[in-house]
């Protein structure tokens, strides 16, 4: 009650919603496998690829975003793990070639890097270099081209590798999934009389006082049927009119708003009784298209609306907030 207060202030009254609901009892939800989760996730797994699978190492930068945080960490980790201890094997090859390790302390031998005298050397003039920390104990020489050569592209490769890992790490962290959390459905969706019209309704509502920029709300049904030649079409996908013909379904999220689809003629609901609703194998999908204001990033999240069991005929929602504004007269200074 109270973040309900602080999100539409004190001009909103809070109503209790636990009315008499007893004219309709649902069935007990049963857990059954779902087309979309709730989280917008699809239960869909792609198989007999053949050679296709050769597809997502082609757009490798989408198909590192696309996999999961310890997938990604793993792939930083070991990517930047290997990328060192091969740059520190090259320059401690470069100097085991030219004898600089022989030399441990010369000061009259001008080595290739100087005070690199092994691998555990190597290593931190590297790290020293490629993190441009430069303590000035270890530094590359003028008599060492093949060392300059091996510095350039060692420059060359750590600015690919930073921009390709880091440029992957802050996409996906950027995403806006956790905003869709802020986005709450209702739990369930009801079938009654509205303007004189028999309507499918539910409810969403934003819980962030950010608005959601040309939000926009769509509905697909997802059933099987069967087609006048006998194919036999598994998840077939229907439109629900929501209102885009009278522009309701571009949405102003500043309160709960009730999504109205009206069971007409062209409905797919139309020539279906209550006992005949309930017993249908159906999902309806709810996306909810928009702009998150404060990053300017799109937000899609999905909602698995309705099931075999969360479908309500003849009840309606409770009011969740009453609206009564405070009236108050002008003044103006002459």
């Amino acid at each position: 009650m109270a973040a309900l207060r602080r999100k539409f202030g004190e001009d909103y009254q809070v109503v209790n919603t636990n009315r008499d609901t007893t004219a309709f009892s649902a069935p007990v939800k049963k857990k059954r496998q779902r087309f979309v989760e709730k989280n917008g996730r699809c239960n869909v797994q792609h198989g007999n690829l053949g050679g296709e699978t050769s597809r997502y190492i082609s757009d490798l930068f989408t198909t590192l975003v696309d996999l999961k945080w310890r997938w990604n960490l793993l792939i930083f980790v070991l990517t930047y793990t290997v990328a060192w201890l091969v740059m520190a094997s090259m320059w401690w090859i470069i100097a085991y070639i030219r004898g600089d390790i022989n030399h441990d302390h010369d000061s009259s031998y001008t080595p290739c890097v100087a005070n690199v005298y092994n691998f555990p050397s190597a290593f931190l003039f590297f790290i020293e270099t490629e993190a441009t920390i430069g303590y000035g104990y270890r530094y590359i020489t003028e008599k060492c081209p093949e060392g300059i050569i091996l510095f350039l592209f060692q420059s060359l490769l750590g600015s690919i590798v930073d921009a390709f890992l880091i440029g992957c790490m802050f996409i996906k962290m950027s995403q806006p999934k956790k905003r869709a959390e802020t986005l709450m459905f209702s739990q369930d969706s009801v079938i009654s009389q509205r303007d004189g019209k028999l309507c499918l309704m539910f409810r969403v509502g934003n819980l962030r006082n950010s608005h959601m920029v040309s939000a926009q709300i769509r509905c697909k049904l997802i059933k099987s049927r069967q087609t006048p030649e006998g194919e036999f079409l598994p998840l077939d996908q229907c439109e629900l009119d929501v209102g885009f013909g009278t522009g309701a379904d571009q949405l102003f999220l500043v309160s709960p708003l009730t999504i109205c689809h009206e069971i007409n003629p062209k409905s797919p609901f139309f020539d279906l009784s209550q006992r005949s609703l309930m017993n249908e194998q159906f999902e309806i999908v709810v996306i909810l298209e928009g702009i998150v204001e404060t990053t300017g990033e799109e937000l899609l999240p999905f909602l698995l609306l309705l099931t075999l069991y969360s479908l309500l005929p003849t009840l309606l929602f409770s009011l969740l907030i009453d609206y009564s504004f405070t009236t108050r007269s002008p003044s103006f200074n002459p």
